[in-house]
């Protein structure tokens, strides 16, 4: 092998393994928040969620490669899980809805109801779209697979996100105050720390001159001892 080659080698292993000195990083990481800051003047302003306010047709988008009557099945299988996909006809925009199953002896309100209507199920879902909390509500034909839908604005879910935003904002905020605060003792510490370094350099090589002027003074002493 190449004599250059390995004290190359050798030469970036000694600097690559040197402790060189990094400024300390921040030990957390922000995540995404789920909510824009003002939900309910971004559903009132933004241009799609204008249009998917006015109630429009909607369809089961589900399997479209097999027969209706096995569309049909599955539709009514996935209401029964809790889950169905849907599209806006007028904007082509597509939604996932997950909703609680159909279960006539709950008393409260029901999300996915057979019942309201014959030959029709009605869907309420509320999800978080475009950082809003918004829900979908309107009914889809059992036997054509379409309906009228439309989107709302989910005030209480909207609140409980927004509490959890705000929850979210102060972890982050006082962690973010611990960590400048941490960074500035350190800025604080570190001349005092040079200081120390430099004093005990400082001594250390006064010692080592004393040491070499009695070496030289004790030799001539012997020399003539010697004689």
């Amino acid at each position: 092998m190449d004599h250059t080659s390995v004290l190359g080698m050798m030469h970036h292993s000694h600097f690559d393994n040197m402790g060189l000195y990094e400024q300390p990083r921040p030990k957390f990481i922000f995540k995404m928040p789920r909510v824009v800051p003002d939900q309910k003047s971004k559903f009132e302003s933004d241009e799609l969620f204008r249009r998917l306010s006015r109630e429009s047709e909607v369809r089961y988008t589900g399997h479209r490669d097999r027969p209706q009557e096995e569309r049909i099945k599955r539709f009514l299988t996935a209401c029964q899980e809790g889950h169905t996909e849907i599209a806006f006809s007028t904007t082509g925009t597509n939604l996932q809805l997950i909703f609680n199953p159909p279960n006539p002896g709950y008393m409260s309100e029901n999300q996915c109801d057979f019942e309201k209507e014959q030959g029709k199920v009605h869907i309420k879902s509320s999800f978080i779209m475009n950082g809003v909390c918004v829900r979908w509500r309107g009914y889809i034909d059992l036997e054509r697979l379409d309906g009228l839908g439309t989107l709302e604005f989910d005030e209480e879910f909207a609140a409980n996100e927004d509490a959890t935003l705000r929850l979210q904002m102060e972890r982050y905020t006082q962690r973010l105050r611990e960590y400048e605060d941490n960074k500035s003792r350190y800025r604080l510490d570190r001349p005092e720390q040079d200081e120390l370094r430099l004093s005990n350099n400082h001594l250390g090589g006064h010692h080592g001159h004393h040491g070499t002027v009695a070496s030289r003074c004790h030799g001539p002493r012997g020399e003539r001892r010697m004689t």
